[in-house]
């Protein structure tokens, strides 16, 4: 391979902030992702982040958006949404009451991700969830 080319493959897209852009965001992730086995598993991480911007971010206030970025390489699938921000707190992993109404959406994509990155920054924070496209022994990640 030629030291300029690339196998990696990168699609954004943008939403406005309403909760009928969930079913959009998973949509075009499937879309995207059709035939691949990791689509099922894209698809309900999108939907979680995607839904998460919304309900605990500006993203979902008045003329809020949130941002998606989908990269494909052979080796591994990372799903991104960026929200706008406007929280006091960053987003987080927390382990809830099996009684517990809320709090278990960054929990459920941690589990079906490999691995799982809270980006923050002046503009809001950036969630990334990454999906192995091989299975990897003793927890180990590409370098």
């Amino acid at each position: 391979m030629h030291e300029y080319t690339s196998t990696t493959r990168v699609w954004g897209l943008s939403c406005p902030g309403f909760p009928e852009e969930v079913s959009r965001a998973r949509r075009w992730t499937r879309d995207i992702l059709r035939g691949s086995p990791l689509a099922e598993a894209a698809e309900l991480i999108v939907s979680e982040l995607s839904a998460n911007a919304i309900l605990h971010t500006a993203s979902g206030q008045q003329a809020g958006s949130f941002h998606l970025a989908l990269a494909i390489s052979p080796q591994v699938v990372a799903l991104s949404v960026t929200d706008e921000g406007g929280t006091g707190t960053a987003p987080k992993v927390e382990h809830q009451d099996v009684q517990a109404e809320h709090g278990r959406g960054l929990g459920m994509v941690s589990a079906i991700a490999h691995r799982v990155v809270v980006h923050n920054s002046s503009d809001g924070y950036t969630v990334t969830a990454e999906l192995f496209t091989q299975a990897r022994s003793a927890g180990g990640y590409p370098c």
